[in-house]
């Protein structure tokens, strides 16, 4: 078996049945130009149940397997995707005080998984990612978050700035972990029902998001290097969630 085959369908006809069957789909990778009836049976398929996909040069497909792809490669994800539009009513009808975990932009798998571990230890509800640009839902986002990732909602956004904007108007603040801050996070009120908004490794959190957000706040960073890892990041500032509502409430995570 050829590295991560695991983790992918290939064939058109192959992929069809899969979305038919109702399997998780992650992204699928379409060859540039691609043509033919079976494509033009795949095409609407996705369309209408929102798969995302991209375009790609042949190349790419060919360096992901060797056999006959037949222009079409599907990644399969670990988990079923939930939408944040379904996930926050819940929480609220079940009588808790929401606490999000919003990924924008973070790609590499293994910080992924490990801040998906940190969310559910820490109480968090959900997880939101992008729909495009976030890291895998794979076998190693699984290892990686200890099994952690089929014990919380795993969402997923066409738009971050839009469903961050569903979250305020349900009344939920949203904190941006980022080092343009000039207020400490522990300074900040991180009570009540919240989204923790952390950034990409490399380019942090769009400045959109930035701007719609109600509270900005940085970890003080004291040494040579200029950042933490961002799943380490995450883990500081949910902690102080947790610490927070404890304080206010020392039963605020029993059922």
């Amino acid at each position: 078996m050829e590295k991560n085959e695991r983790n992918f369908i290939f064939g058109i006809r192959a992929v069809m049945e899969a979305i038919k069957a109702g399997k998780p789909i992650d992204k699928l990778l379409v060859k540039s130009g691609l043509q033919g009836e079976i494509w033009k049976e795949l095409q609407p398929l996705i369309t209408e149940l929102e798969i995302p996909y991209q375009y790609v040069p042949q190349e790419k497909l060919n360096r992901l397997t060797s056999k006959n792809h037949q222009g079409v490669l599907a990644f399969i994800s670990a988990v079923e995707f939930y939408t944040i539009e379904d996930v926050i009513p819940r929480i609220y009808e079940e009588g808790k005080t929401p606490f999000i975990v919003v990924l924008d932009g973070v790609s590499d798998v293994r910080n992924f998984g490990a801040i998906v571990r940190s969310a559910e230890c820490a109480g968090a509800n959900a997880v939101l990612i992008a729909e495009k640009g976030a890291a895998q839902v794979n076998a190693d986002a699984v290892k990686t978050s200890a099994g952690a990732i089929f014990n919380i909602p795993i969402c997923r956004s066409k738009n971050l700035f839009r469903s961050l904007r569903y979250m305020q108007e349900s009344g939920i603040k949203i904190i941006a972990a980022t080092e343009k801050a000039s207020d400490f996070y522990f300074k900040a009120d991180l009570t009540g029902p919240i989204a923790l908004v952390m950034g990409a490794e490399d380019t942090g959190i769009s400045n959109d998001i930035i701007r719609i957000s109600d509270i900005i706040a940085k970890i003080p960073i004291n040494g040579s290097i200029s950042s933490l890892n961002v799943s380490a990041a995450a883990s500081v500032v949910m902690y102080e969630i947790v610490k927070q509502r404890l304080t206010a409430d020392p039963h605020a995570f029993e059922d």
